[in-house]
């Protein structure tokens, strides 16, 4: 059996930090009058005959269940007060850039995970300033002073750290993990809320009797490596606050996308066209929070025999809306699907970007 060595790189000094309702928050501050109100990013469903959906949401949106990639029509239903707003993504874009430029003024090890959030590495800092956790709360104060928005913000020694911290004390907080609490934190929480471990992997665990990072503590490595490959080997270091992933700067983002696997095939067309349109509402959020369009959509489909299919489409204009997409998937579908097989999995991709 091999033995994988557990190396623990103590060495770094990262902050992650996490814009708060980031393109609502822009709205209130340029509309005074809306605070303190339900303020929803996407079309407003009474306008667009029930389609669309939520780009993101004011925290007075979310008491109401509201999230991100939600239908707009549900999160209609769920508060018919809220307060609906297309969206100005050439204004959201440029505050980003702004936000952006107030991190290089600490350091250039800088790596952006969307519009309103990135990882910073202030080992080595432009100010010489020793202290991470300073330079986290200079960064939340300029951002106020100068933009009149909050960010959240996590300290820790690696990226998954403080990615888990800045989503502890949300809005406008400040958490540090030190090395010495880094496992208590992580066995106090439960495995979904572990970053990268997603809806499918919760399944597997929860069926394994993992619920909380305690649980996974008790669970062997070759066991976590047999049951999820490479990931595997990842969630038994993360459990122990192991993840040595440097600081990225040029992390070039190729494609955007979604699948969905299911436990009961799919044998109705018209079934599969539901799936088919929230996967590419998710994929219209996703393209939006990362500032890209796309020329080239992709649809996969995998069967009951486990054969896959994959066909994609390519035209002139980039997009990223969620009914261009959709029109594109459909039709797509409608030329090559063959549903009477049974889908176990449907896919939409964006990729060929502007």
């Amino acid at each position: 059996m091999l033995i994988f060595p557990l190396i623990n790189d103590l060495s770094r000094k990262i902050i992650h930090v996490d814009m708060d309702a980031f393109f609502a928050a822009i709205e209130v501050r340029d509309n005074p009058s809306l605070k303190g109100k339900p303020v929803i990013i996407g079309a407003d469903p009474r306008l667009s005959g029930g389609r669309g959906v939520v780009s993101t949401c004011s925290y007075e949106a979310r008491a109401f269940g509201i999230h991100s990639a939600m239908s707009s029509k549900e999160a209609y239903e769920r508060c018919p007060q809220a307060v609906f707003i297309s969206g100005n993504y050439d204004k959201y874009q440029e505050i980003g850039l702004q936000v952006r430029e107030i991190f290089h003024r600490y350091t250039d090890l800088v790596e952006p995970m969307s519009i309103d959030e990135a990882y910073l590495d202030v080992t080595e800092n432009k100010l010489g300033i020793t202290s991470a956790v300073k330079i986290a709360k200079l960064i939340q104060y300029d951002i106020w002073k100068e933009l009149h928005l909050t960010a959240s913000a996590g300290v820790s020694y690696n990226k998954f750290l403080a990615k888990i911290a800045s989503d502890m004390e949300k809005p406008h907080g400040l958490t540090l993990i030190k090395p010495e609490d880094a496992v208590p934190v992580l066995a106090s929480l439960p495995v979904e809320k572990f970053h990268g471990v997603g809806k499918k992997t919760v399944e597997k665990l929860h069926q394994m009797g993992v619920y909380t990072g305690a649980d996974l503590l008790d669970v062997s490595e070759m066991t976590l490596i047999d049951t999820f490959g490479r990931f595997g080997f990842d969630l038994y270091r993360k459990a122990r606050g192991i993840s040595n992933s440097p600081v990225k700067t040029n992390r070039i983002r190729k494609s955007i996308g979604k699948e969905r696997t299911y436990r009961k095939l799919l044998y109705r067309e018209e079934d599969a066209l539901q799936e088919l349109g929230k996967l590419c509402q998710k994929v219209a959020v996703s393209l939006t929070k990362h500032q890209k369009k796309g020329r080239t959509i992709v649809l996969k489909i995998r069967y009951g025999d486990f054969s896959t299919l994959t066909k994609r489409h390519s035209f002139s204009e980039a997009t990223d809306q969620a009914d261009r997409i959709e029109k594109e998937v459909r039709q797509i579908f409608e030329e090559v699907g063959q549903p009477e097989k049974g889908i176990r999995l449907l896919g939409v991709t964006v990729t060929n970007f502007k």
